[in-house]
């Protein structure tokens, strides 16, 4: 294989010469990111994924068409211009690439490692599609994150690191106040875009610690909570006030928040929280945790410390089943893993070919060892005297006719009932919206699912509340989310600027 920094240099000469036409692009071969080895990572809680180098990064960019009709930002919730970020990068100007990513996206570093690009941007790729394969498409996401990671780890002066951890420009004060209500990436977002029209804001946290989903729900492994932390400081440098263990509807209501407390807009940004469970026999018993649980109690209380700083404890499991098929699913199994579990079972209904998660992650989760038990599906959960699981009973499943999600629907084979030894289970089957926000809010619309029910630009059917994300779209994605707290911010902005022309007549 031709080393990197030589087919860089070649092709970069073939580029300044006008001769690297879209053939010659799409012969370059996709960059994969280097990694962890599976089996020391099975021991450590670092990030799986290492980032591409310099020399990977440039040559990944120049696989780009550079297409004139982008058809990359179709797919892009917040609608990154792509082509002129992966332009810049393959110019080597990372400085310029990550200024076109924030204009509108501000956390490159986050959505670079957990978005499912391949879904949303490179699906749309023409290189992948001229390939006829959404795997050779340019790797849009990897990119983000290289020069988001360029950013952090850039030596240059301060006042260089200051630019380009890319503080926002504030406004002079407006004298209104924005509360935001949960601090994953949507509210992120709307607060950083409402502080920037010169709006004071809080924003309120139900946990001890700023970051959402963020923080509790995606492991170490995959997204580095410094990352994260960089993104709450930047948010605090900006002015904005982070309020914790504050739970709306409980400590104060949407209602006092605005009639009492002088907030003349609100964002509810609280996801969905709810973990939702199967019904069926055992699993109220001891060692039975949703994932919810389970990963909060691993991700924003350290349990992987066995007590050493950490804040909250967890069993110490020998035979782990996680049920589900999703990215949630995957975070279980691996975290298990990294727990010390000897065995961790994968048990999901459907064949591989239909799991939601991402193919990155369902193909991780097999390197380090999780036992994929597909079509398959639990009936019971056992326990001995004690109320402790010993065993999970499952059945067997075989594909029918698809149903309304467009995958082949499961069917149960009658009499296949068996069973294998654990004493953890983990559920995974996705979330519900917490009620507690329908309870307290009268006045709010909800759907019949329990998600507020919004118009175009996240306007609730209360005036001054806008909400937006997995409240809103059930379990949707860290971008889809940024995407919306945007569009909520825009138009929280639109309403305070009226509001206060209306007081000033």
């Amino acid at each position: 294989m031709m080393d990197k920094a030589k087919l860089l240099q070649e092709l970069l000469e073939k580029e300044k010469s006008g001769t690297l036409k879209a053939k010659d692009r799409l012969a370059i071969p996709a960059q994969d990111i280097p990694e962890q080895d599976a089996e020391a990572r099975r021991r450590n809680v670092s990030e799986v994924a290492l980032g591409y180098t310099e020399e990977q990064a440039r040559i990944e960019a120049l696989r780009c068409l550079q297409c004139r009709n982008t058809p990359c930002v179709e797919g892009c919730p917040v609608r990154i211009r792509i082509r002129e970020f992966i332009g810049a990068v393959a110019a080597g100007d990372y400085r310029q690439a990550l200024a076109i990513i924030k204009e509108n996206s501000l956390l490159p570093a986050v959505c670079g490692r957990v978005c499912p690009q391949e879904v949303q941007c490179q699906e749309k790729c023409t290189v992948g599609r001229s390939l006829k394969d959404v795997s050779q498409a340019v790797s849009i996401g990897r990119l983000e994150r290289f020069v988001a990671d360029w950013a952090g780890s850039h030596n240059g002066s301060p006042q260089d690191a200051h630019r380009e951890s890319g503080i926002p420009a504030v406004a002079p004060p407006t004298g209104m106040k924005v509360a935001i209500i949960g601090s994953g990436p949507g509210g992120i977002v709307a607060a950083a875009d409402t502080r920037r029209a010169g709006h004071e804001v809080t924003v309120f946290e139900a946990f001890h610690k700023p970051g959402g989903v963020m923080v509790y729900g995606i492991p170490e492994f995959r997204l580095p909570k410094a990352i994260v932390r960089q993104e709450i400081e930047t948010l605090r440098k900006m002015g904005v006030k982070i309020v914790t263990n504050f739970i709306v509807g409980r400590t104060r209501t949407i209602e006092q928040l605005m009639k009492e407390d002088g907030f003349e807009a609100v964002y509810i940004g609280v996801g969905a929280g709810l973990p939702s469970f199967m019904n069926i026999e055992g699993e109220s018993l001891v060692g039975v945790y949703s994932a919810n649980e389970y990963l909060t109690r691993a991700n924003l209380m350290k349990a992987y410390q066995f007590g050493a700083g950490a804040d909250t404890p967890i069993a110490r499991s020998k035979k782990v089943a996680v049920v589900g098929g999703g990215n949630v699913a995957m975070d279980s199994a691996r975290t298990a893993v990294r727990l010390g579990a000897e065995k961790v079972y994968l048990i999901y209904r459907r064949t591989e070919k239909e799991m939601p998660a991402r193919v990155e992650e369902v193909h991780h989760a097999q390197q380090e060892g999780v036992e994929f038990h597909l079509l398959q599906n639990p009936k019971r959960i056992i326990g001995d005297a004690n109320g402790s699981v010993t065993a999970i009973e499952c059945l067997r499943y075989e594909l029918g006719e698809p149903d309304a999600s467009g995958r082949r629907r499961p069917v149960a084979i009658p009499g296949s009932e068996f069973q294998i030894e654990v004493d953890t289970v983990i559920i995974a089957i996705g979330n519900l919206s917490n009620p507690l926000i329908r309870q307290t809010t009268p006045g709010l619309e909800f759907n019949k699912w329990g998600n507020i029910v919004v118009d175009e630009n996240c306007r609730t059917s209360m005036a001054g509340v806008f909400a937006g994300g997995d409240i809103v779209l059930g379990a949707a994605t860290v971008i889809l989310a940024m995407g919306q707290g945007r569009i909520a911010a825009a138009a929280m902005n639109e309403y305070l600027a009226r509001k206060q022309g209306s007081r000033s007549e």
